[in-house]
């Protein structure tokens, strides 16, 4: 069956496609203990290295030009005259927060889209891979109406939950205008979204750099446009900026559906088809969705407490926060492309019964990660003060900024192994313990030690990114941890049994 679609379907080949199904009888027993799996044999470590940069190459090129685009918003908003540019700033800032909770059940939706097409992928199944992206769609269009909806209502309330008392009323106003506008762009995003995750799953990752890189640099001409006023536009300051952002989203969403029409893709739409929903792969996706739904509310939650905690010290304090925290979110892209990767190859792994390649995987994309951790770190440590003056050239600033950037960082190798790690797990199906992880960490670790040492012993911004550094720290050790029980090889997804010894 799959080398029949080869001729007709553009299928990303990895080693994994030249290797035996797996047999139940290769399967460690569930009581034997988590050992390393040895690389089978007749595969070499280059063709490994070479299936993961294959994948996560492409999706780092998406990830950084996206946060590209985003410094760019700030960037363009920050280099505002005067104080406008660091009410601007912190404008931004705050409304990014409730705007990311409000799209937690989408993107905890599309983390079980991305593991099951990965499984289908690795059977050979493309009907089910593409049932899973079709279903995936229309619940997340209903879910980003609702969070529209829902978030243009409470735009307002939402950031003054986040503002502290250091925030003016005028930067309180800018971030409320700034986040209603990009509630009006959450459907085609999320749309975007589902087709992200779909393609990932099935290891396409050039579709998405593709239409996401147009969207880029749309967005970065519209800010040019809107916020300056240039060429005969009107000039916007803040809420251009917005607007600029959900141009260039929606582009991505028409380029983005446009191609998944082309039937030569592993995943695609046929708007002939009629819609049927398997009750398998809801539950599936559910029970794989719903813990990183969790996850991202206690995410959500922690950062967000966290960040009213931080606002608590007036603007320059916030808006060096906001700017380090940006650079830091440029350096999650490295991790985060290669837990896409990881997420990848152990969902088709396990869909092909090769639990052992599941293993492999996971080790040499860790590898591959922390050579690019390396890099962005001593990046950080020794050029941080130029970095954050692209941001805004307020002395006070840049000398708070540099400081912090040490933090970052340290933090490097650590975040960078935890995103991929847990990558893998997701792969696997195994979202619950993550959920508890973060609950620890950034609901209760992170708030708690932020706010002793920034409102009782007067650590200021160094106390809050201490506390940050905290959560890193313990976060990669739990979730590495559970890793290495070895748990996530047997769980079973419903009408996918794992196999067991015989």
């Amino acid at each position: 069956m799959e080398k029949e679609q080869d001729k007709k379907v553009k299928i990303v080949r990895t080693t994994l496609d030249e290797l035996p199904y797996g047999k139940p009888e290769d399967w460690p027993s569930p009581s034997e203990k988590f050992k390393k799996s040895p690389i089978p044999q007749g595969v070499s470590h280059s063709e490994l290295y070479k299936d993961i940069i294959t994948i996560a190459l492409p999706s780092l090129f998406e990830l950084i030009l996206t946060q590209l685009t985003s410094m760019a918003d700030q960037i363009m908003v920050g280099r505002l005259p005067g104080e406008l540019g660091v009410q601007a700033l912190s404008a931004v800032g705050l409304s990014m927060q409730p705007k990311m909770l409000l799209m937690t059940m989408i993107m905890a939706l599309n983390m079980g889209s991305t593991a099951m097409v990965a499984r289908f992928r690795g059977q050979g199944d493309q009907k089910k891979a593409n049932q899973v992206y079709r279903q995936s769609l229309v619940i997340n269009i209903i879910l980003a109406a609702i969070v529209m909806l829902v978030g243009t209502y409470v735009a307002r309330p939402f950031i003054l939950l986040l503002a502290g008392k250091g925030i003016s009323e005028a930067t309180i106003g800018y971030a409320t205008e700034y986040f209603r506008i990009q509630m009006y762009g959450m459907i085609p995003l999320c749309m975007t979204f589902t087709c992200t995750a779909s393609l990932r799953g099935c290891g396409d990752t050039k579709m998405p750099l593709f239409y996401n890189t147009t969207a880029n640099v749309v967005n970065v001409v519209f800010n040019y446009l809107l916020i300056y006023g240039k060429f005969g536009f009107p000039r916007m300051e803040v809420v251009g900026a917005s607007l600029a952002t959900v141009i260039g989203q929606t582009t991505a969403t028409v380029i983005a559906m446009t191609l998944m029409l082309s039937k030569t893709r592993y995943v695609y739409l046929d708007l002939k088809e009629k819609l049927s929903f398997d009750r398998d792969i809801e539950h599936n996706i559910i029970t794989i969705g719903l813990p990183s739904m969790i996850e991202q509310l206690f995410m959500r939650a922690g950062v967000m407490i966290f960040t009213r905690t931080v606002a608590g010290l007036g603007d320059i304090s916030y808006a060096t926060h906001q700017i380090c925290m940006n650079i830091q979110s440029l350096s999650f892209m490295s991790g985060q492309a290669f837990s896409n990767a990881s997420t990848t190859l152990v969902g088709q792994s396990l869909g092909r019964g090769r639990v052992d390649m599941a293993d492999v995987y996971v080790r040499h994309t860790r590898h591959l990660g922390l050579v690019f951790a390396v890099v962005l770190a001593s990046l950080f440590f020794f050029f941080g003060g130029h970095v954050v003056a692209l941001y805004n050239e307020t002395p006070e600033v840049i000398y708070l900024g540099r400081q912090i950037l040490v933090f970052v960082a340290f933090m490097q190798p650590f975040q960078n192994q935890q995103f991929i790690t847990n990558g893998g797990l997701r792969g696997a199906g195994d979202t619950k313990f993550s959920a508890f992880t973060i609950m620890v960490t950034v609901l209760i670790v992170r708030t708690s030690l932020g706010i002793l040492f920034i409102n009782y012993l007067d650590f200021g911004l160094w106390g809050a990114w201490v506390a940050l550094v905290t959560d890193q720290l313990l976060r990669t050790a739990m979730i590495i941890g559970h890793y290495n029980t070895g748990k996530w090889r047997f769980l079973k997804l419903k009408g996918q049994p794992v196999p067991e010894k015989a």
